[in-house]
């Protein structure tokens, strides 16, 4: 396995593992929330509306809010889509560009300093390896014009 696709499939894995994790504490620590959102009907879990047009949320209102921003409405579906994204394209010998590790790196630092202590430093792992994986390209290519212009 060349250095590349091992750089991204753990970059990856750390993506899958972070958003899956996200989501199964939520299953753990918010279920009788989960639980009452089928009670209700999924429309009623979230209400755009203020119940009864009262000018501060019900405590169970905003539990609602609470676990839906925690759950589905979280960056863990998009983190688990985009390391099955890079999994695969690894896979296919496709390079990932390295601004989509930047972009990861930049955002999961920020998070990790707003949310202390918080497994989002993880996430910059992750976007570090996509740009040692896109520098990793850039080498061979680099290499490989090298030695074409000395033959």
């Amino acid at each position: 396995m060349s250095t590349r696709k091992r750089l991204l499939r753990w970059a990856s894995g750390i993506m899958i593992t972070l958003g899956a994790g996200h989501l199964s504490l939520l299953v753990v620590f918010a279920w009788a929330d989960i639980v009452a959102w089928m009670d209700q009907g999924m429309w009623a879990a979230v209400p755009l509306a203020l119940a009864d047009g009262a000018a501060d949320p019900a405590g169970e209102s905003l539990q609602n809010q609470v676990t839906f921003w925690a759950g589905p409405g979280s960056f863990a579906v998009p983190l688990i889509l985009l390391g099955c994204l890079i999994w695969h394209l690894a896979g296919s010998g496709v390079a990932v560009p390295a601004g989509i590790g930047w972009g990861l790196a930049v955002w999961c630092f920020i998070g990790g300093v707003l949310l202390v202590p918080s497994p989002y430093f993880a996430g910059a792992v992750a976007g570090v390896l996509v740009v040692l994986a896109a520098r990793q390209e850039d080498r061979s290519c680099a290499d490989g014009d090298r030695e074409n212009a000395l033959t």
